[in-house]
């Protein structure tokens, strides 16, 4: 019996302040994920535009592979990069760090 683990300790009330600035960077980040989805879109059309006007012949697979590859590298690469900033502005590397205070 002495070796049973014991129950993690519930965690105490959240600051307020805290929720507001994690909320505050959630909403950032899909405001920017929304410019970020145009921008991809923006992509792939500059992309395909550019096979068009250099003289590739254009099937139909290629401008899905074009497009799914160009549309899609942009969205998660500034998806991943959107979340290295929401991470750092809602606090979530202080606490990683062991601060834990916001300075």
């Amino acid at each position: 019996m002495a070796d049973m683990p014991s129950h993690d300790p519930v965690p105490g009330r959240r600051d307020p302040r805290r929720l507001e600035r994690e909320t505050r960077a959630w909403l950032r980040y899909r405001r920017m994920m929304k410019w970020m989805a145009a921008a991809s879109v923006a992509a792939a059309l500059l992309a395909l535009l550019y096979l068009k006007l250099s003289g590739v012949e254009m099937g139909i697979n290629v401008i899905i592979a074009t497009s799914a590859g160009v549309g899609l590298s942009v969205l998660l690469g500034t998806a991943l990069m959107g979340l290295v900033f929401l991470s750092n502005s809602g606090g979530h590397d202080d606490e990683a760090a062991g601060g834990g205070q916001e300075k």
